[in-house]
């Protein structure tokens, strides 16, 4: 006789655990939620409440204690099910009121509506759908054990059933539909970016990477790449705005695309460095690149103005996939590139003379100022360190990231850390200057630029069962004040945000704008004869609006 799949039925304790944390999940977190997106974090925090009260009873069972039944069962179905609905409403009546806090908070106004109704019903929509693959995983799992019960002892039918469709799971999802999907999108990206752009074809300047003469092929190079090669200031704009002499400023970018092996593109990179003269200028930038492969203009073109475009920067592309993907799938990849590019141009500095070699430093902003760090080998410039390195929204596993954190004076806070005597390491935000102590640096000059708002810099693993410590300081001008944690929901939310974290504008979230960057630039590369007067024009010409500082945004 054929199994059949047993009648899905909804358990009434679980569908009321699931039902508190969706309502808890309206509450606030780092960044603003539409209706859409909260309705999507209600059903997963339901369905997620629905599964740990599940597998909770399910123990509970498997102890043999006694459970209610009948009469008794109703009544304390009830007395659950009283609280838990007046914990919804309330929630949802709020709903609107806490999103546009935390809106007010990151320069937005207002939303100009918040659907509850249709917020409501897509929350129980992706619920239903995680309770229909729950049911299905639990059909296989009872297929299995009850196979495997007619020939070894039921117990031990129902541990070995429980592996193999938790190991048939992983395989489906992870080898087949993941694995795919990430093979679909690698070859759809490779594809686009070898297309060279109609609108962007080649430089006909042979001091531009990709130009006549280059070793690095302009087709190539990708969309990130010929973005990051053609924009910036030139000579006369940068001239135009400081009223001294300038230089054309060197970008030197590899794609992917232009070789399979990191250390090839690496030595490409230093070989057409050597072409264009780049350890002849003032200042030089290794500079480690997203996971698309794009580099924040935001980031680099004021750096071009404060050194007169005497400057270099280079970058290498390690992957297409975005960053978080990238993290995940392509952990080793970004540092593996970063630490062969670093090891390279480290080593041809390093055999200059200390009195003529440029000014190295180090930069990246979010997986790039992971995989930055990275190739920060204190064991290979222990002797003759760079100058120092600008890192902008640091992803929380960064490990030189965390040990800075950990090393904060008594009394600092998680947010915004103070360092020793701040001679070595800094942070800053958009609310604290680099230099605001006043105290003076040392040889090196290493400085993190974040926000309290950036969920990819605060996110904490553990925070499904644990406030993160940011959350027992009082929260920065650009979180609200509203915000609490709240077990497994405040993890889903932080998740959540970090998908959303470019949602609000420049200033905010993992959005980092181009006035702070020049305050961390002025600090950490130190312009010759730079002043606060400099500092206001170049301020004028990066706008509320605008991404970078070049011509035309």
């Amino acid at each position: 006789m054929p199994l059949q799949l047993s009648r899905p039925r909804v358990a009434i304790l679980p569908l009321l655990a699931g039902l508190s944390l969706a309502a808890l999940s309206l509450t606030p977190s780092l960044v603003p939620r539409d209706w859409l997106t909260q309705g999507v974090l209600a059903g997963l925090s339901m369905g997620l409440g629905y599964l740990v009260m599940q597998a909770l009873l399910t123990m509970w069972r498997s102890l043999g204690i006694a459970v209610l039944s009948g009469r008794a069962a109703d009544a304390g179905h009830l007395m659950v099910a009283l609280p838990v609905m007046a914990l919804v409403v309330a929630c949802l009546a709020r709903a609107g009121a806490w999103q546009d806090d935390i809106r007010s908070r990151v320069g937005l106004p207002p939303a100009d509506e918040f659907s509850i109704v249709w917020m409501s019903v897509l929350a129980l929509a992706v619920f239903a759908a995680l309770f229909l693959i729950g049911w299905l995983v639990q059909g296989l799992f009872d297929i299995l054990r009850r196979r495997l019960a007619r020939y070894i002892p039921v117990r031990m039918a129902n541990v070995i059933g429980l592996l193999l469709a938790a190991q048939m799971v992983v395989i489906v999802t992870r080898d087949g539909v993941v694995n795919r999907l990430l093979e679909v999108a690698d070859a759809s990206f490779v594809a686009a970016q070898q297309l060279t752009d109609p609108d962007a074809p080649a430089p006909q300047e042979s001091w531009r990477a990709g130009g006549p003469g280059s070793l690095i092929d302009w087709a190539m190079m990708g969309k990130p790449g010929r973005d990051f090669v053609l924009s910036g200031a030139d000579a006369a704009a940068i001239s135009a705005v400081t009223g001294r002499p300038a230089r054309d400023p060197l970008r030197i970018y590899v794609g992917l695309a232009q070789d399979p092996d990191p250390q090839r593109r690496a030595a490409i990179a230093l070989a057409e460095m050597e072409r264009l003269g780049a350890f002849g200028r003032k200042v030089l930038v290794v500079a480690s690149p997203t996971g698309t492969g794009w580099l924040d203009p935001a980031g680099h073109d004021p750096l071009d103005y404060m050194h007169d475009g005497d400057i270099a920067t280079v970058a290498v592309q390690y992957s297409y996939l975005q960053s978080p993907l990238a993290l995940i799938f392509e952990t080793d990849a970004g540092l593996e590139q970063a630490n062969a590019l670093m090891r390279l141009i480290h080593d041809r500095w390093r055999a200059m003379d200390p009195a003529t070699r440029p000014r190295l430093y180090m930069a990246g902003i979010s997986l790039g100022a992971w995989s930055s760090m990275n190739a920060f080998n204190v064991f290979q410039m222990m002797n003759d360190p760079v100058d120092g390195a600008l890192w902008a929204g640091p992803p929380f596993p960064s490990q030189l990231w965390r040990q800075a954190v950990a090393a904060r004076n008594p009394g600092s806070r998680h947010v915004l850390p103070e360092v020793g005597e701040g001679d070595l390491v800094r942070f800053a935000s958009q609310y604290a200057a680099p230099d605001r102590s006043g105290r003076p640096w040392g040889r090196t000059r290493i400085l993190f630029l974040q926000y309290a708002s950036d969920p990819i810099v605060f996110f904490d693993a553990t925070s499904a069962w644990r406030a993160p410590r940011w959350m027992r300081e009082p929260p920065a001008p650009d979180v609200s004040p509203l915000l609490d944690f709240v077990p497994i929901v405040t993890q889903l939310q932080l998740g959540l945000d970090m998908m959303l974290s470019k949602v609000p504008p420049p200033g905010f979230g993992h959005d980092y704008h181009a006035h702070d960057y020049i305050a961390a630039w002025a600090a950490v590369s130190a312009p010759e004869g730079w002043s606060e007067d400099r500092a206001a024009r170049l301020r004028a010409i990066c706008g509320q609006e605008v991404i970078g500082c070049a011509p035309g945004g």
